[in-house]
């Protein structure tokens, strides 16, 4: 059998819409929602208050407002968000290297070889969040089991500011009550399969035969039984290949004319090349995503060789791709674009001694503005609005 471990999963409370209401009093205690202020945006982060009146990340503004006609709306500050966000993962690394980043807001540790310097698991866990407040003014909580799976749901069981400890001889005790969704991959349409056959808890899930399961399941039906019982063997894994990278953007009114299409795609362009780069990356395939107002989505996207990372060599392909995708949708309205780069390798370094590239020179100065004063301090013309 496998040593124990100590797993810890951090999740800040309502991350967005906290960092929002610190820096603004006049937004705290109120209902408050992250994302596209017109009713065609999206809820990126509820805050506490949204969330009784049933507000939800990914839900469509005008629904939000619907359930809380009083909801404060503010746009997303992701530049800010990850400045926190770097400050929080400092934090978990002074404590352990074992650090699983799953989002700006979430990640798993691994603490098991840290007890002899900061003692038990729930002691590291208070050290995290009494760090974490006094460092940002910001609350998290926190779940801690011997795997990722238990520690995940731990987390989940008391929120905001929550510390759940849940040991192994007490799984089936904590687990059983949990309706099903709590275990990882089981959506929406899974749950009402789950239900028609009368599953609606883990115990359920735990103890039904393999003859319920497996019409729902399938050749998962011993991992889902495994991780119904508290099951899950998976490592903390320090470093996360990232295997895309790239930018979207609904928009407030529908993109119905080229230059419009061509100008966004060259500023969500400029913003996926500078991760790239940052990322010392280069793209082997450039896609585009474009999605209809009436909510159908495509994608497109081209192989290249060699990978690309600047701005202009990205945005030929992507309006290229653009191009021959509107010569079959003539009269396209577009409410959504993004641009992305996958087949990730890293970049290649200039030759030295060759005459130099003035493209590169000019991304590389753009990405040293922008770093030290912003992403909206420098632009290309071209994506200015007329």
């Amino acid at each position: 059998m496998a040593p124990s471990r100590s797993i810890l999963h951090v999740d800040m409370d309502a991350f967005y819409a906290s960092v929002e209401q610190r820096d603004n009093p006049e937004l705290r205690g109120k209902p408050l929602a992250v994302g596209g202020t017109s009713n065609r945006g999206v809820v990126a982060a509820a805050s506490y208050e949204a969330r009784e009146f049933g507000v939800r990340s990914a839900m469509p503004m005008r629904d939000a407002l619907r359930r809380c006609p009083h909801l404060l709306r503010v746009r997303p500050r992701m530049p800010h968000y990850k400045r926190v966000s770097r400050q929080v993962f400092e934090i978990f690394r002074s404590f352990t290297p074992l650090v699983e980043g799953l989002s700006l807001d979430e990640a798993f540790l691994d603490v098991t070889a840290s007890e002899s310097l900061f003692g038990p698991p729930q002691d590291i866990a208070v050290a995290i969040k009494k760090q974490i407040l006094e460092t940002t003014s910001l609350t998290a909580s926190v779940g801690v089991a011997s795997n990722k799976l238990v520690a995940k749901i731990a987390s989940d069981l008391d929120k905001p500011d929550g510390l759940t400890v849940v040991y192994p001889e007490h799984y089936a005790s904590r687990l059983d009550p949990l309706p099903a969704a709590v275990i990882p991959g089981i959506g929406r349409e899974t749950l009402k399969r789950l239900e028609h056959a009368g599953l609606r808890t883990v115990k359920d899930l735990r103890e039904a035969s393999d003859r319920v399961l497996e019409p729902v399941f399938g050749r998962y039906t011993r991992k889902t039984r495994e991780r119904a019982s508290g099951i899950d063997d998976r490592p903390v894994v320090p470093s996360r290949e990232e295997k895309s990278i790239s930018a979207e953007e609904t928009y407030d009114e529908d993109l119905t004319t080229r230059s419009q299409m061509e100008r966004e795609l060259l500023r969500l362009t400029e913003r996926t090349a500078a991760r790239l780069r940052k990322a010392g990356l280069a793209a082997g395939t450039v896609q585009i995503k474009i999605r209809q107002s009436d909510f159908k989505t495509y994608t497109r996207q081209r192989r290249i060789q060699p990978a690309v990372n600047g701005t202009d060599s990205v945005f030929a392909i992507a309006r290229d791709l653009l191009g021959s995708w509107l010569s079959s949708n003539p009269g396209a309205r577009i409410r959504l674009l993004g641009v992305g780069g996958s087949d990730l390798a890293p970049a290649e370094q200039p030759d030295l001694f060759a005459d130099s590239d003035s493209t590169t020179a000019v991304d590389e100065a753009v990405d040293r503005i922008r770093d030290r004063f912003g992403a909206d301090v420098l632009g290309r013309a071209r994506t200015l609005d007329r």
